[in-house]
């Protein structure tokens, strides 16, 4: 009882920081809670606002994807995102015909920006017929728009692509997964950073959050809009990133069980 008080102070202090401008010069703040499978969903503080941001590496390629026991890796997903209730989810390593079964699961409206490896689409293995290999956004309300294209640089074999969609709700939600370069200035990855700051500075104008697997940990978010980051969490720390101009943000982590990054959950308010 006494571990889940400090955690909720801790969560409730780094909202309290991101509404008063009191975070770091570079804007970065570090997750406020660590809950684990099978908390129950009340522990959670409601916001008008919430996410979920996955990498569930589930090309069928990789070498993280024995863990994901496919197909349980989709049963986790679905999981999550009903027993957080989020408003929006962002999918990094996906495939799009998960996604679409993902979607029918839960009901949500979905968009997906295939990846092109190789000069043509990456058809999933492992089993096969599993569409295209991508990211995605995944929202409750309606999406009236969206829009993905690549950067314009690329190291390897893989173009990396931005999504952002437009919801009925007025809100833009983004993911992107950046190259594994590294961040060094003139990287491949850096400047698919500063391209990514762009898309969002230019749709920054509305509520808009980004969430997604950068690769680094210097912040790739514009000049005005939060960074949070997952520098605590238990796999890969810190190169998971959340973005936006929404209010008093807050960062959950959730540990995953079927893929090689933990779940992250962000929660904020709606500016007025």
């Amino acid at each position: 009882m006494i571990s889940f008080f400090l955690t909720r102070s801790r969560t409730l202090l780094i909202g309290f920081l991101a509404a008063a401008g009191l975070l770091s010069s570079s804007g970065v703040a570090m997750a406020s809670t660590v809950t684990q499978p099978g908390d129950a969903p009340s522990q959670h503080v409601r916001r008008p606002y919430s996410l979920l941001q996955m990498n569930i590496c589930d090309s069928g390629y990789a070498g993280c994807y024995p863990r994901t026991q496919y197909p349980k890796i989709l049963d986790e997903v679905v999981e999550r995102i009903e027993a957080n209730d989020v408003n929006a989810v962002t999918l990094n390593e996906a495939c799009s015909g998960d996604v679409a079964e993902i979607a029918e699961r839960t009901g949500y409206h979905f968009r997906f920006a295939t990846i092109i490896y190789n000069g043509a689409p990456l058809a999933c293995k492992t089993p096969d017929r599993r569409g295209e290999f991508g990211n995605a956004v995944l929202t409750k309300e309606a999406i009236k728009d969206s829009e993905d294209a690549p950067y314009s640089v690329f190291s390897g074999v893989e173009q990396r692509r931005w999504l952002c969609v437009a919801t009925a709700r007025r809100v833009n939600v983004c993911t992107s997964h950046l190259s594994t370069d590294g961040e060094t200035p003139g990287s491949t990855n850096s400047i698919q950073c500063a391209e990514l700051a762009q898309v969002l500075a230019s749709r920054g104008r509305q509520p808009i959050v980004f969430a997604g697997d950068v690769n680094r940990h210097a912040s790739c978010a514009p000049a005005g809009q939060w960074t949070l980051t997952d520098a605590a969490a238990t796999q890969a720390p810190g190169i998971q990133h959340a973005y936006g101009n929404l209010t008093a943000p807050t960062l959950e982590f959730e540990q995953a069980t079927y893929t090689d990054h933990d779940a992250l959950v962000i929660r904020a308010g709606l500016p007025t």
